[in-house]
Order: C-alpha cells, then sequence, then structure tokens
C-alpha cells in the first residue's frame, strides 16, 4: 500500500472514529460530565504511557523538562483541550449533539480567523466571503435556539487554539498528548477521590461493561488521535482538510437520525449557510494549492541550470 494510501486510511478511521463518538459517551451514562472527563484524563495516561513504554520512547520527558517555555505552551493547549472535552460532553449528554457537531463545521472557519486576530495574516478574498457567511450563520442559528450556539462557538475556538499552539509546540501525536493529560492528571484523581468519598462515582457501581467502558475512555481518546497523526504524516493539507467535514457529518448524522433531535426548518437554514461558506472555503484552498504547486514547478524549471566549469 501507498503512503498515500494509507495515509488516507488512517484520516478515514481517525475521522471515522471521531464522528461517532457521542454514541460512546451515551453509553457511559449514568456518569456526568465531569466524572467522564476525569475518566477519560487518567486513562488516557495510562494508555499512553504503556503505548510510550512499548516504544522505548520515555526518555522524551527528560528533554522535554529542560524547555520551560515549552512546558508552559503543554500548560495551555492542557486548559483548552480539557475544555473542548468537558463542552463535548456536556453537549452530548444534555441531548445537544447536532449542536456540538456545528461547531466542529465552523471550526475551519475559526482558524481563519484566529489566522488574521493572532498570526496577523492576510485573507484572500474568497476567505472573507466565506467569513461573512459563516457570520450570518451564526446569526441565524442564534434566532433559532434564542441565544447564541455558544457550545458550538466554545468547541470551535478551543479546538482552533488548541490546535495553534500545538503546530507551535510541534510535539508528536502520542508524546503530546501524554503531556497533556499528564498535566491535567492530579486535578482529575482529585475529582475522581471525591465523588468517591461522597458516595456519587459511578466507576463500579453500575456494572461490570459500565466500568469497562469508562477504562476505555483512554484508548477511545488516543487511538483518532494517534490515527490523525499518522494521517497528518502522509497527506497533502487539501486531503486532510476535505476529510475534517467527515466528523461533523456523521456527529449530524447521530444526532438526527439516532437520538431524533429536532431540525426546524430555520435551523436548517443556519447549518446550509455553514455548508455554503465550508464550499467557498474549500474552493478557494484547493484552487489556492493549484496555484502555489504551479508557481513552485514554474520557478523550479525556470532557474538556469548553472554552466558546467572547465578546468585546464
Amino acid at each position: 500500500m501507498t503512503p498515500l494510501r494509507l495515509g488516507y486510511l488512517y484520516g478515514f478511521g481517525a475521522y471515522l472514529l471521531w464522528g461517532f463518538f457521542p454514541l460512546y459517551l451515551k453509553l457511559l451514562r449514568p456518569a456526568g460530565p465531569m466524572e467522564v472527563l476525569a475518566h477519560r484524563i487518567v486513562w488516557s495516561v495510562a494508555f499512553v504511557a504503556l503505548l510510550l513504554a512499548a516504544m522505548r520512547n520515555i526518555g522524551f520527558l527528560r528533554a522535554l523538562l529542560r524547555r520551560p517555555r515549552a512546558l508552559a505552551g503543554i500548560g495551555v493547549a492542557a486548559a483548552l483541550i480539557a475544555v473542548n472535552w468537558a463542552t463535548f460532553i456536556y453537549g452530548v449528554n444534555s441531548d445537544r449533539v447536532v449542536e456540538t457537531a456545528l461547531g466542529y463545521f465552523i471550526n475551519p472557519l475559526v482558524v481563519v480567523l484566529l489566522g488574521v486576530t493572532v498570526l496577523r495574516e492576510r485573507l484572500r478574498p474568497a476567505q472573507w466571503v466565506a467569513l461573512g457567511i459563516g457570520g450570518l450563520a451564526v446569526a441565524v442559528l442564534t434566532v433559532d435556539y434564542g441565544r447564541l450556539p455558544y457550545l458550538a462557538l466554545v468547541l470551535a475556538l478551543t479546538f482552533a487554539g488548541y490546535g495553534l499552539v500545538k503546530k507551535r509546540l510541534g510535539l508528536p501525536a502520542a508524546e503530546g498528548l501524554f503531556v497533556e493529560s499528564a498535566v491535567l492528571a492530579l486535578p482529575a484523581l482529585a475529582y475522581l477521590g471525591w465523588l468517591t468519598v461522597g458516595g456519587d462515582a459511578t466507576f463500579g457501581h453500575v456494572s461490570v461493561g459500565h466500568t469497562a467502558l469508562l477504562v476505555s475512555a483512554g484508548a477511545a481518546t488516543a487511538i483518532p488521535l494517534l490515527l490523525f497523526a499518522g494521517a497528518a504524516n502522509r497527506l497533502p493539507l487539501t486531503g486532510l482538510g476535505m476529510l475534517q467535514y467527515l466528523a461533523p457529518i456523521l456527529q449530524l448524522g447521530c444526532g438526527v437520525l439516532i437520538f431524533h433531535e429536532p431540525m426546524p426548518p430555520a435551523r436548517l437554514a443556519g447549518f446550509a449557510l455553514v455548508w455554503a461558506a465550508l464550499i467557498v472555503f474549500t474552493i478557494d484552498a484547493l484552487h489556492h494549492s493549484r496555484r502555489t504547486h504551479a508557481a513552485t514547478v514554474a520557478a523550479r524549471h525556470a532557474t538556469p541550470t548553472p554552466a558546467p566549469t572547465t578546468t585546464r
């Protein structure tokens, strides 16, 4: 199998697992969102630690401890992904899967917005059009919900911010997830201990299957991230960008078709505007990628070949 095909296989697997993740979270009831989050953090540390030990790659921690700025960045990334996970779990548990799907639909637009506000990037006209349509979509959905779709906005902002921090840190997927989860592990363990002492913990008190599902939260978190890392290392950005819409499409399908969440006409119109913005954004990205590639090839061919030197 070629690296490109393997990359698409990894990417499809990652987004497929993320797309159906609401089904898994529903199985964790009656555990509350914060208990699920704490177990997700703790078991992620355990799962990735075993994985790194099997890969004999624990030594990376020594080098990382000598980089205080990187450690500070990891703390920021850990906080962002914790808020993202908590918001997503809360959204699924409160029967708002459709709104969580919206967050990941608008995530690419928020990434572009962060590029303007944080990185001072200049947008192309089509990107401004996509952002304008996305803003109109949020306004329509605000009218439909009777409030800002704050779950979607928090998910989009935290995941876009997390991606920005991760890009600057440049850590591999497994190592990054281990350190981020380890930063959050002590508060998570303290919270689980408080639940246990108060008699409110569901871990070990519902069924063997429920306990096994909570333990599996570590693998359910790490595996798609590792698949995504494998895809990112093999696919062009355009290919990876097209795959990213698979997860929210599946989440939307779960919300509407499996959990029977409402989709009134006004909400459907808001989603249609989001999809229109994404179409404009994607077409522009494809055109820009082709133009950049063509310019690179032309520059390469235009570079004169140095004349061979002769010796006497």
